[in-house]
């Protein structure tokens, strides 16, 4: 089955599948922020083809979610490393795996994330950045952006 491009769609969720929508490159990206950072531990870890990984890490690169990073010139090996565009899928990432926890884990959370500032498990929790309410989807409407091609005129 050959992938759909979201490329000319106006969404924001779109757009971005268009970036990270690859099955492998969330999991890429998880295990960077558990501290991953060279092609032979992402390999080891995951049981990924080197193909897949190295195409996936190529297009997340161009992409700008990584930068590599060189530690070694004889033979060139690089690190690879999140750029603040690529940490700003912490809050993304913690939501997928919650949602895994709650949903596709049928024994539990396979993994837990301790606050170090207070040493308890902790869940992250959507609130609003002006108010500090918990966001809901039932607690928000949709309206057109500042970026929206075109606004269709409610009746």
């Amino acid at each position: 089955m050959e992938r759909k491009s979201f490329a000319e769609m106006d969404c924001s969720v779109a757009q971005s599948l268009e970036v990270i929508g690859e099955w492998w490159s969330m999991l890429i990206v998880r295990d960077a922020f558990f501290g991953v950072t060279r092609f032979e531990d992402f390999h080891r870890r995951l049981g990924i083809s080197r193909n897949i990984l190295r195409d996936r890490l190529t297009a997340l690169v161009a992409h700008g979610v990584f930068v590599r990073v060189p530690y070694s010139e004889h033979p060139p090996r690089a690190d690879y490393r999140l750029t603040d565009k690529g940490r700003d899928l912490w809050p993304v990432v913690t939501a997928l795996r919650q949602w895994g926890d709650r949903w596709a884990a049928p024994r539990g959370a396979p993994v837990e994330m301790v606050h170090r500032a207070c040493a308890h498990v902790s869940r992250a929790v959507m609130v609003c950045d002006h108010c500090g309410d918990v966001l809901r989807a039932r607690d928000v409407e949709v309206v057109p952006g500042e970026g929206r091609a075109s606004v269709v005129a409610s009746s």
